[in-house]
């Protein structure tokens, strides 16, 4: 018999049908809860399987979803295949946003959970039966924001309202979009795990940030010209990417900005037009020199 192990946890599956985005936020006492709990594939759907987890749920269940199964099908499928059922507690979304959620009467306590429009909330051995209800409102009241937000939303709301009874060691978020991963080439727009933290969920909302900035878009740029360009030039100075600050915008200038966003990871967001730069470049530049 295969051993069973048990991330006992609370988790949000969640589709946005105008971004078309489908997602997976959890958080867990367990080590890297990230490795086992989320499944998510653009066009298809999103999964969490938790409590005694049965892996085989994810690829499985988006396999039924590719060839058209609903998310309540598949969990009526799959449960009825699992003589372990009973112990399992997962959520599905499917590709039209369809919601489900199961979870076995051999769950401990409290366990639960609450689907709605586009998404699912379970969570087991939770501090109380607030939990869910309170992860639930929370994605509902950010309607309009990105999914990724939203999910980090929902799961602090269950954290601030008691959370998994034993308490905080991981957490993970896993945001699918077709072609929208690291240059066009992966579906995974978003996907970050905290494996070992003691706040997992706020670790979780920092990184998120970091990956925003390295990755995220955004269409508001600076000038370089005027005081803007002294104050670029000051900072490339000042770390050691530009002799002086010339006042001029040449090729020096543009092949010391170029090697400054590489050793920072930021080459994602220069513009094609050298002339002018990210916003978020600057305040990211700003920000490093006052440090």
């Amino acid at each position: 018999m295969k051993k069973m192990i048990r991330p006992s946890t609370f988790s949000i599956v969640a589709h946005d049908p105008e971004a078309k985005t489908w997602g997976v936020a959890v958080q867990s006492k367990f080590l890297a809860v990230g490795a086992v709990v989320p499944f998510a594939e653009a066009g298809v759907g999103a999964i969490a399987t938790q409590s005694f987890v049965n892996t085989s749920y994810g690829p499985n269940g988006l396999a039924l979803m590719r060839e058209g199964m609903s998310a309540q099908e598949v969990i009526d499928k799959l449960s009825a295949e699992d003589e372990g059922r009973e112990h399992r507690q997962w959520g599905v979304v499917d590709a039209n946003g369809n919601s489900a959620t199961f979870t076995g009467k051999d769950c401990y306590g409290w366990a639960g959970g609450q689907t709605g429009i586009n998404y699912t909330c379970q969570g087991n051995i939770l501090a109380n039966g607030n939990v869910v209800p309170a992860m639930a409102k929370a994605f509902e009241d950010s309607q309009g924001q990105p999914l990724a937000e939203r999910l980090i939303a929902s799961l602090s709301a269950g954290q601030a309202t008691g959370g998994d009874k034993r308490g905080q060691q991981s957490a993970a978020l896993f945001v699918v979009k077709e072609a929208a991963g690291y240059g066009g080439y992966t579906d995974h727009l978003v996907n970050l795990r905290v494996d070992d933290h003691t706040t997992p969920i706020e670790e979780l909302a920092r990184i998120y940030d970091l990956q925003q900035l390295y990755f995220g878009e955004t269409e508001e740029t600076v000038d370089l010209s005027g005081d803007t360009l002294h104050t670029v030039q000051s900072i490339l100075n000042q770390l050691g990417y530009l002799e002086a600050a010339s006042g001029q915008l040449d090729d020096v200038t543009r092949k010391a900005m170029e090697a400054f966003c590489g050793t920072e990871n930021l080459e994602m967001r220069l513009s094609q037009d050298r002339t002018k730069l990210d916003v978020e470049i600057f305040k990211f530049m700003q920000n490093l020199a006052e440090s």
